[in-house]
């Protein structure tokens, strides 16, 4: 009994931790967010209340001057096209991988796992001189390339789904005259949906909060995205952290939206592909 309340105990506060680590610097974003700039001048600390709770100013500010809406147009036109790319080419990907023989198949598949092991910042300079070569820098060609032909996590969960997806239908299909594409686009593919949807919100937030890419791809102004826009409220000598902040909190809301409506698909995602 008392093994068992120690246990229990010791859950509660790792959890109880686990917590304050995540929620205190969204507390402390939030705070600044709703301060001016003499309070936070004159601030006696990061967790101080500030004066007035409803103050907005800074949210407009930051949607204004930091050209939140165009941010938002350029990142969604990434998101539609990086996601459909990557279902699209990580689907077919692991149905000829899966389904046909071919030489070099485990070569392959090793390949695609040694790619995923190496870091990607250490291949941006050959990556940078081929994304400049075809004449997409400073557009938004890059990041969408980019993003379609690096995910190689997504083949690795289309792969586990296509796996436990019996033979025997393919076999039927083909017995009725239909060919590899057929089976992919009428059986296969709407076989799908559970890795789709988890694929498509990984994938997507992934995408969402990247700065990197964007940053060295997308230097024009014109062609900020959400993660690159707080980036204008930087200074030679110092930075408007509540401007900064109250940004960020309009650049977390969608994800953490999104994330609460479809977390049941992202874990229910992993754990049945994880099976056969």
């Amino acid at each position: 009994m008392t093994r068992r309340v120690v246990a229990r105990a010791l859950v509660y506060l790792s959890l109880t931790g686990a917590a304050a680590v995540v929620l205190l610097p969204l507390g402390v974003v939030l705070l600044t967010s709703l301060k001016s700039e003499r309070e936070m001048a004159d601030s006696g600390g990061a967790l101080t209340l500030p004066d007035d709770p409803l103050n907005f100013s800074n949210y407009v500010t930051a949607f204004q001057d930091g050209r939140m809406l165009s941010a938002f147009g350029n990142t969604a036109l990434i998101l539609l096209f990086a996601i459909g790319g990557t279902v699209l080419i990580g689907s077919m990907t692991a149905y000829a991988i899966d389904r046909f023989a071919f030489r070099f198949k485990k070569l392959v598949v090793a390949l695609f796992l040694v790619a995923a092991l190496v870091p990607g910042v250490t291949t941006q300079v050959a990556t940078f001189q081929i994304v400049n070569s075809f004449g997409m820098f400073d557009s938004l060609w890059a990041p969408i390339l980019l993003y379609m032909g690096t995910d190689i996590v997504s083949i690795y969960i289309f792969l586990q789904f296509v796996r436990s997806i019996p033979i025997s239908l393919d076999e039927s299909a083909r017995l009725e005259g239909a060919n590899a594409f057929t089976i992919y686009r009428k059986i296969i593919f709407p076989l799908l949906k559970p890795a789709i949807a988890t694929v498509v919100i990984v994938k997507g937030i992934t995408v969402y909060n990247d700065f990197y890419i964007p940053f060295l791809y997308m230097p024009s102004e014109d062609l900020g995205v959400i993660s690159t826009s707080l980036f204008r409220f930087r200074g030679p000598f110092a930075a408007h952290w509540e401007t900064i902040s109250a940004g960020t909190v309009l650049v977390i809301l969608p994800t953490l939206i999104v994330f609460l409506f479809l977390q049941r698909f992202i874990y229910n995602g992993f754990m049945r592909g994880a099976t056969r």
